[in-house]
């Protein structure tokens, strides 16, 4: 059988082929799946999707009027794919519940280095000889407190790096997580933990009661000199909220790996054109936010950990059997 991958990077393909290598054949395309491109997969029996594939009920009637009768989602995340319109489909659809949270939890705290060392601005002046000091005052975490929203896998790994930088540490989730505990976080409401941490990161997933948890609201109470991190999903932070936070000259940096309009942007070269999204080339601007393109997860281990599972979950679907990775 032949599979078609969508929105498949340079360095992925050979690994996905590898991975398939006397299994099936898979065709990898570096164009992701929408309405415009699900046509392709006319007679794909099997479909794999990246993370910011468009699976709406549209997209998905037209994969399954073409053949397609399973997805695998290479992605932990799933908000972006209509399930009830699926199950109604009779497609089987998958994801990746797991893979390295160590990936994600290190490039959040790349990313909150990053901004409070103001490497970027010293890499930029380096590179033109410009050796001076100014303006790139940082601060050390040392002693300073630490607010993690949401103590899953990957939260556990930002709190033990956390812990290492001899942080204090507050947590906020529906659960207490006791490797946490062990650490010497602190749980407490989320209002408590905004107005007190000097470095809030995000790890919680994103669904109808976490959407836009960093409203305006949110940004207003935490410190002026606090770094807010996203490492996990754009939709946790109102970005026109937070543009307007540091337009009044507020937070020592702001550190995003996702934004909430990032489909149809993020993964693509828009280096030659305008960019119609006036949010994101105004947050852009500003020299106390380090944007990147949804890359936390891309390391070898975490994006082998990814094609691993895909693999199990097509040979999941083809015996008939159903994993923890199976949505519908």
């Amino acid at each position: 059988m032949e599979i078609l991958a969508f929105g498949v990077t340079a360095d992925e393909a050979p690994l996905l082929e590898r991975a398939f290598a006397g299994q099936h054949e898979v065709r990898c395309l570096g164009v992701f799946l929408s309405e415009d491109t699900a046509p392709i997969a006319a007679g794909y029996e099997v479909v794999s999707s990246s993370v910011n594939a468009d699976l709406s009920g549209r997209v998905l009637r037209t994969l399954a009027a073409g053949g397609t009768k399973m997805i695998a989602q290479r992605s932990t995340g799933f908000n972006n794919i209509d399930l009830d319109v699926a199950k109604s489909l009779g497609m089987t659809v998958s994801r990746v519940s797991y893979y390295s949270p160590y990936a994600v939890a290190e490039f959040a705290w790349t990313l909150a280095m990053a901004v409070n060392r103001r490497i970027v601005r010293a890499s930029n002046r380096t590179r033109d000889f410009d050796f001076r000091l100014n303006g790139l005052l940082g601060r050390d975490m040392h002693g300073r407190t630490a607010g993690v929203l949401g103590t899953g896998k990957i939260g556990e790994a930002f709190t033990r790096i956390a812990h290492g930088f001899g942080m204090n540490l507050l947590g906020w989730d529906v659960a207490e997580n006791p490797r946490c505990l062990e650490l010497g976080m602190k749980y407490v409401d989320k209002e408590a933990l905004l107005a007190s941490a000097d470095l809030v990161s995000l790890h919680v997933p994103l669904m109808d009661a976490t959407h836009h948890i960093i409203d305006s609201a949110a940004l207003k109470s935490m410190k002026d000199d606090a770094i807010l991190v996203n490492s996990s999903r754009g939709g946790l932070v109102d970005t026109e909220a937070l543009v307007a936070e540091l337009r009044a000259g507020r937070f020592t940096g702001v550190g995003l790996d996702v934004y909430e309009a990032e489909a149809g942007v993020f993964f693509l070269d828009k280096s030659l054109e305008a960019v119609p999204d006036d949010t994101l080339a105004r947050l852009i601007t500003f020299p106390n936010v380090v944007v990147t393109s949804h890359q936390a997860y891309y390391t070898h281990d975490a994006v082998g950990q990814i094609i691993e599972a895909t693999v199990r979950n097509v040979a999941d679907y083809l015996a008939g059997h159903r994993s923890e990775n199976t949505l519908t």
